[in-house]
This record gives C-alpha cells, structure tokens and sequence, in this order.
C-alpha cells in the first residue's frame, strides 16, 4: 500500500476492440492494484469501446468503468478518445489484454509524485509458448533498450504533457506507442523534466498474436524495417484492425 503520498487522480485508459474474452482479466488485475493504493489516490476507469460488434462494452459496464464509444477504429483514436473524456491529472494508457501487477499503480503513484516527471512507461513481459519466439522478443527488448523505445501496452503521462503533445498519432496503424514515448522524452528535455520507464513491476500482454501466428508471419509483422516502410498505409495492418487475433 502507498504510504505518505500526496494526493492525485489517476485516469486509466483502456482502448478496446472485440476484446470481450480478455478485458474481464484485463479489469480485474487493476481493481486489485486500485486495492493496494493509498485512500488519498483516486482512480476512475474509461474503456473506449472502438466500434466492437462483441460483449466488450457489457463486460465494462459489468466492472463499473465508464464507456466512451469510439467509431474511428486505430487505437491511436481511442486513446486520444478517451483522454478527451478523462479528468485525472495522470493519464494511464493500458492495454485491453494486459495484465496488471497488484503494486504497478502504486509505482507509478511515486513516480509521477515527483513534478520533474512528466510521464513514461511500462517494461513488458510476454510469455509466448513458442521457445523460438521467447529468443525473438529478448532480442526486440535489447533493440528498445538500445533505442530508448517504450511499446505501449502501459504508458502514462501527465495530462496537462497530453494535450501539449496533441496525444497519439492517428496516421500511423502500428508503433504510435514509440512515437509518443519518443515525443514524450523531448518534450521532458524542453520543459526540463524526466521521463520514467518503469522495469519492475512489468506488465504482462497477452501473447496471442505470437501463439497463433505462424513464425514467419510475426517476424515479418514486427520487423522494425516493415513497421518503418509501412507503418502509415492501413492495408498493411488487417491483423490488427480488421481481423485480429482473437
């Protein structure tokens, strides 16, 4: 539990298409990290349902988040859809398939309780079935680290630095969550303030994509040279958008 903090509102912003079979889990481990926070820390959830023809919205009213209904499909949209609709000083970016440790918002509570923070974000820790796979993104975590990158399945920011920076790019269908990690760390050095990436506790997305895909299709799909050539042209991206992985 936190201790001594001062007081603060978290936002947490969950983007969310056709996700009814993972956000119960997805929901569930951030009431049990809400549980483990200060009472001075208030917290409200916003899932942004982009256009989900699922049980996604009744899953999230069931676990009493408020519904913000997105039709522009690009979770870049429903991020900034949700910020728009949001109140709290501290913007949390989660993933509908993530799972959240108990002590994470507790972390975060303490970094952003430092006002030299702008924001940041959170290491992940997939767990893929495949041997080949679990090598692959060792690799992928080693480039971030080398490039200063910060996917986006947990990012959080001040909202205030939000709206200052426009929020995510709704043009680009895939590495939106760099771009804005990236724009997050200039605008830190501009204001003189630090950005943070949280290593422990890490996340933990669902490893769908990886399982179901054949090898050859998730090597091509994430690798950063397609990414960069193609990362603008949704045509490219049905396996996110269109028919995803379920």
């Amino acid at each position: 539990m936190a201790r001594n903090l001062p007081p603060l509102k978290l936002s947490i912003i969950i983007p969310a298409y056709n996700e009814e079979a993972y956000l119960p889990a997805t929901m569930d481990s951030i009431k049990a990290a809400v549980a483990r926070l200060d009472s001075g820390i208030h917290v409200d959830v916003v899932v942004v349902d982009n256009d989900s023809d699922d049980g996604t919205a009744a899953v999230a009213l069931e676990r009493g988040a408020k519904i913000i209904h997105e039709p522009m499909r690009g979770v870049a949209h429903a991020r900034n859809s949700g910020a728009r609709n949001a109140d709290g000083d501290v913007l949390v970016f989660i993933d509908a398939d993530v799972i959240v440790p108990p002590n994470l918002l507790n972390e975060i509570c303490v970094v952003m309780c430092d006002p030299a923070c702008v924001g940041g974000a959170v290491d992940v820790e997939y767990r893929p079935q495949r041997l080949s796979t679990k090598f692959y993104l060792q690799a992928w975590r080693l480039l971030a680290r080398l490039a200063g990158m910060a996917q986006g399945p947990t990012q959080f920011c001040r909202h205030s630095a939000f709206e200052a920076l426009g929020g995510y790019d709704p043009q680009v269908w895939i590495g939106e969550d760099v771009d804005f990690y990236w724009s997050l760390k200039k605008f830190a050095k501009a204001e003189s303030g630090t950005v943070r990436l949280i290593r422990c506790p890490r996340v933990q997305p669902s490893s769908r994509r990886f399982d179901k895909w054949p090898v050859w299709k998730a090597l091509v799909w994430t690798n950063p040279l397609f990414i960069a050539l193609f990362r603008r042209r949704k045509r490219f991206w049905g396996a996110w958008y269109s028919h995803p992985v379920r």
